[in-house]
């Protein structure tokens, strides 16, 4: 678990006041000082990350962020970046001390708005303990514990911190969404067609790669890979057809026209399309790709931030390709990173990257304000085996999605 990405970590995000303590009870969770600590209000910055295995939670992020009434010179700023941590965490921590004041009214309300699960911890209970009163209008919002985050006892502080999260962890993280193995029997063998491009990592798979022949090996079942120049030869050596193909979807073409009709297949892009988001929906949005004309605005969505290398596939492949489907003058607009844009009604359609890089949270909550503005969202995967025309057979696995396909493209008829 230590080597576990950050965008599977639980992420929890630490909010409140200056001075209430934030890095001291982040410490005393962590056993170690990770954030700096002082009487001097404002001290923390910027987002402090600590990286730990929390059991039996398991691997979580926290994320400690300035105080939301920071009113120094720097403060707006400090605020803005606390206030991205909102869209990025999966469960929100209130530190307060004894009272519930206009401050932490604030900061439940940008909770209830992003729909998180909140704990709210009093710190400095040696001091004054809050009201019977305060305390039980707090436990209408969540889970409430009063701690003392610089004494002693840390270990039943902690301990009543770990009660509280797993009463209020999102269902995700106790029961993992799929990402293949459920597509295979037992035994089963899957084939990753991978091709090693410019921007695979040297010595190294990239990680959606590594993570799903982890996942089939977790399965009790059998991976095979190999480059697509050899995926041909490779299939004849066979005594019995892979159960499932998974490519990259840059090579989808190539590897359908070498696969047999009777073997499933899909691309790394459609398994993460359900296992970070919701497959049906990024399925729906496919339809829209249909419809293009001259003078729409399409929006590609990275989640990561790079240096755009020669024929890049979300800043020039991509484009290019749904252009030339489209046959018409497109307007394609990038936005990269955790920046998203505030107004997404002037887009036909949203491409989204495969989201390695989000928690699950943060890639639904995309999807869920490009629905809120009834805008049709799919990402990249599934947008090149559309224009190549190969979506269909990249469905294979997933009936129910292929059927939604198929309903959405008729509907388009009339």
């Amino acid at each position: 678990m230590e080597t576990t990405p950050k965008s599977l970590r639980l992420q929890i995000g630490i909010f409140g006041r200056t001075n209430v303590g934030k890095s001291s009870f982040l410490n005393m969770v962590s056993g170690q000082d990770v954030a700096i600590t002082s009487p001097t209000a404002g001290t923390t910055t910027d987002v402090v990350e600590k990286v730990m295995e929390l059991l039996p939670i398991g691997p979580v992020v926290f994320l400690d962020t300035a105080g939301t009434d920071d009113l120094s010179e720097l403060g707006a700023l400090r605020v803005q970046r606390t206030e991205k941590v909102y869209r990025r965490a999966e469960v929100a921590v209130l530190v307060a001390e004894s009272e519930i004041g206009p401050w932490e009214e604030q900061i439940i309300e940008e909770v209830k708005k992003v729909n998180l699960p909140l704990i709210t911890v009093f710190n400095k209970c040696d001091i004054q303990e809050p009201s019977a009163e305060t305390i039980e209008r707090m436990k209408s919002c969540g889970p409430v514990i009063s701690v003392s985050a610089t004494a002693e006892q840390r270990e039943a502080y902690v301990q009543m911190f770990k009660n509280a999260l797993i009463a209020v962890v999102p269902e995700e993280f106790l029961v993992p969404q799929p990402l293949i193995g459920d597509l295979l029997p037992s035994g089963g063998h899957a084939v990753f067609v991978v091709p090693i491009d410019l921007q695979a990592p040297k010595g190294r798979l990239i990680l959606p790669q590594v993570q799903a022949i982890r996942d089939i090996l977790d399965a009790d079942a059998i991976v095979s890979v190999v480059k697509e120049r050899e995926y041909r030869f490779f299939l004849d050596t066979l005594k019995r057809m892979p159960d499932l193909v998974v490519c990259d979807s840059q090579v989808v073409q190539k590897v359908v026209a070498d696969t047999p009709d009777s073997v499933k297949l899909t691309t790394f892009s459609t398994l993460f399309a359900r296992f970070k988001g919701e497959l049906l929906e990024l399925v729906r949005g496919v339809a829209a790709l249909a419809s293009l004309k001259s003078g729409d605005r399409v929006l590609i969505a990275e989640s990561c931030s790079h240096h755009s290398m020669e024929d890049d596939i979300g800043r020039v492949k991509i484009p290019r390709w749904v252009k030339q489907y489209a046959g018409a003058d497109i307007q394609i607009d990038h936005y990269a990173g955790r920046d998203y844009p505030q107004n997404l009604t002037e887009y036909k359609v949203i491409i989204h990257c495969g989201s390695c890089m989000l928690t699950r949270r943060e890639m639904l909550m995309r999807i869920d304000a490009a629905k809120g503005s009834f805008i049709p969202i799919t990402n990249y995967g599934l947008t090149i085996s559309f224009v190549q025309g190969v979506f269909k057979r990249v469905l294979s696995p997933f009936p129910a999605a292929l059927a939604l396909y198929e309903s959405e493209m008729e509907d388009d008829l009339y």
